[in-house]
């Protein structure tokens, strides 16, 4: 079998999850890692086998020319990775959500990839927890009957947490098309973060096959007074004619159908049995084109757009139909449009994270 080598830009705490699950697969040799902290950078290597080192990711990419090009970085930085990845002449390009900070960038970042004609990947590996394929085992197995409604809902803000929601209720709706989105937002503190966003977004999706979807991200989403951590405060699931089945990312599952009553179990998010799988899939699909990575670009792109739509509504108002036609540059529009006065907290941990 093949072996394929791997560089991995970043070496932060997902950097290094990313960096350790492919050292730990017979499939992947880590032949090199870029970070600018030279202390971090060599600490990183020291555990990782010493492979190539540098803090210029296009350098050490040119020169170590790795099959597989992942990064973790901030969002800030993504086509210049993706531009670095590509003159690497990587196969597959693996990195962490969102896809992009605006449907402008996304086109581009999707346009940059095709041309190259490389594979990519986006970093939704919460979906191979044992309590989110418990639920889609559930939905698919036909026991909610006819499934009407999905819904995410995070105490985390959007671009934290947004894409998430969207990716995982997506995969229980069967990845259905969009066909448009509507949105509301409050409070700008977070528009400052380094992951930018409104303290609040809500809103509605239509998607193709009739069914409805709802997120909330942020200060005014619901507790979940059953879940202690508060980034693990994410709820997503599925209503149907005949009962209802959800995930809590750190507090588990439970479902109620007609025919199995209330019916729940353990699991929670978990970096050590989530990323294995998730690495194990990228060595898939550089063998054989045709078993697609499950957190694939193109379905990382489609959710992010029904993301973009969300905020040009919040921005706007109105609906806005899906697909995008064109990219705009939807965080302007949000620090431009979401009015200047707080948000208001859902609850007495959402209001210390945000500062209300």
């Amino acid at each position: 079998m093949t072996t394929y080598s791997v560089l991995v830009v970043g070496m932060g705490k997902r950097g290094m999850h990313h960096a350790a699950n492919f050292n730990a697969n017979p499939r992947f040799r880590v032949a090199g890692l870029c970070d600018i902290d030279p202390a971090r950078l060599e600490a990183a290597a020291a555990k990782l086998g010493n492979p190539q080192t540098g803090s210029d990711a296009g350098a050490l990419g040119r020169e170590v020319r790795p099959d597989v090009f992942c990064f973790c970085t901030l969002p800030g930085l993504r086509i210049p990775m993706i531009r670095a990845a590509i003159d690497a002449g990587a196969k597959l390009i693996a990195f962490e959500k969102p896809v992009a900070l605006t449907s402008a960038e996304l086109f581009e970042i999707r346009r940059l990839i095709q041309s190259a004609g490389a594979k990519a990947v986006v970093s939704h590996q919460h979906r191979y927890g044992v309590h989110y394929r418990k639920v889609k085992e559930i939905i698919a197995s036909g026991a909610l009957g006819r499934v009407h409604t999905v819904y995410g809902t995070a105490t985390g803000w959007m671009t934290h947490m947004l894409s998430h929601l969207i990716d995982y209720t997506r995969w229980y709706n069967d990845n259905a098309a969009a066909t448009w989105a509507m949105a509301q937002a409050a409070g700008r503190i977070k528009l400052a973060d380094n992951h930018p966003s409104p303290d609040y977004i809500a809103g509605f999706v239509q998607f193709a096959n009739g069914v409805r979807g709802i997120y909330e991200c942020g200060a005014g989403a619901p507790d979940q007074p059953e879940v202690a951590k508060w980034w693990g405060k994410c709820r997503m699931g599925a209503q149907g004619t005949e009962g209802f089945a959800e995930v809590l990312t750190n507090g588990g599952w439970r479902a109620v159908t007609r025919a199995g009553g209330f019916q729940s179990g353990e699991g929670a998010m978990n970096y050590e049995l989530d990323m294995p799988p998730y690495i194990q899939d990228m060595a898939a699909w550089l063998d054989d084109d045709r078993q697609p990575h499950p957190c694939n670009l193109e379905q990382a792109c489609q959710g992010a757009e029904i993301m973009f739509a969300l905020q040009r509504s919040a921005a706007e108002g109105g609906q806005i139909d899906l697909p995008l036609a064109a990219g705009a540059d939807e965080q302007a529009m949000l620090k431009a449009k979401v009015p200047d006065w707080p948000a208001r907290a859902s609850c007495e941990s959402n209001r210390k994270e945000f500062g209300l």
